[in-house]
């Protein structure tokens, strides 16, 4: 297949890469990353999507993805697919969707979960808006850079799903660190109560499989001294997305809404800036009821 990718950083780059390993022929663009083996170098991003069936795109936010698109449809032959695999607002996917169709394009906002470490792996899910047409054309590529591929719906499910999950994340991630601190403080050793906890109704991902203290369950950034696998960044980032999208919608999330103001502090005010989003463990450690 011949393929446009645009946005080769972090993510990008190692999606493209396997998608390369695996035969087919990409086009890139990228204002900053280097190209990655296999990727052939376009001068602009309606270069790239030029006779491509598929254009991939993975960039920063909706305002960069609407720019990025009003340049790469015109481009796009009739009846390729655009698949937006970025993480952005549910608005932005949905006005993508609708001006790829008006060209004659199919679209999919298809955001991931697995880090880079899924992407180098080709390990990620994607959470996949749009039609069934174009989730059919690009289930193989989705195959190839991930594990799994779920088709949540029509145009913005995806994002949807995305927010969704990480809000759900940041909420509990913030609990089980909170938990932890109040262990500490009550004399609970961190290993037992981790015993108990991932055995039974404190069960969550973000215990069993993501702990934030450091030597107590699988191997997790907390074991790397908080390097991020997901930076506190992000996760602030797709929080404020799911407040975007509640306001929007109407829908009362307070325990989201206390998430997304922690994760605020915790970045732009404290020290969490450039830390995995775990790194909430030893904020709290530090701090009193106060």
């Amino acid at each position: 297949m011949k393929i446009g990718f645009i946005g080769l950083g972090n993510m990008g780059g190692p999606m493209a890469a396997n998608l390369v390993k695996a035969g087919h022929a990409v086009t890139g663009f990228d204002l900053a990353a280097p190209m990655p083996e296999g990727v052939a170098g376009a001068t602009s991003a309606a270069q790239a999507a030029e006779g491509a069936e598929v254009v991939i795109t993975m960039l920063p936010n909706g305002a960069i993805l609407r720019a990025v698109a009003d340049e790469v449809i015109p481009a796009m032959s009739a009846g390729a697919v655009l698949c937006d695999c970025s993480t952005v607002d549910v608005e932005s996917a949905r006005a993508v969707a609708d001006r790829a169709a008006a060209a004659g394009l199919g679209a999919l906002d298809a955001p991931v979960s697995g880090g880079v470490g899924g992407a180098a792996a080709g390990t990620l899910t994607f959470m996949v808006g749009g039609g069934d047409a174009a989730f059919a054309t690009v289930k193989p590529l989705f195959e190839i850079m991930g594990q799994k591929a779920v088709h949540c719906g029509a145009a913005g499910a995806g994002q949807a799903a995305k927010i969704c999950n990480n809000m759900i994340l940041g909420a509990t991630m913030i609990a089980t660190c909170e938990a932890f601190a109040l262990a500490d403080k009550l004399g609970l050793d961190r290993a037992r109560m981790f015993d108990v906890v991932s055995t039974s109704s404190g069960y969550s991902w973000s215990m069993n499989a993501y702990c934030p203290a450091p030597g107590v369950g699988p191997q997790s950034p907390a074991d790397n001294g908080y390097k991020p696998g997901f930076a506190a960044d992000l996760m602030l980032k797709d929080l404020r997305l799911s407040q975007q999208a509640a306001e929007a919608a109407d829908a009362d999330t307070p325990m989201g809404a206390l998430a997304a103001a922690l994760y605020a502090r915790f970045v732009e005010e404290e020290d969490g800036r450039g830390k995995d989003f775990s790194a909430m463990l030893p904020r709290f450690e530090k701090r009193g009821r106060g």
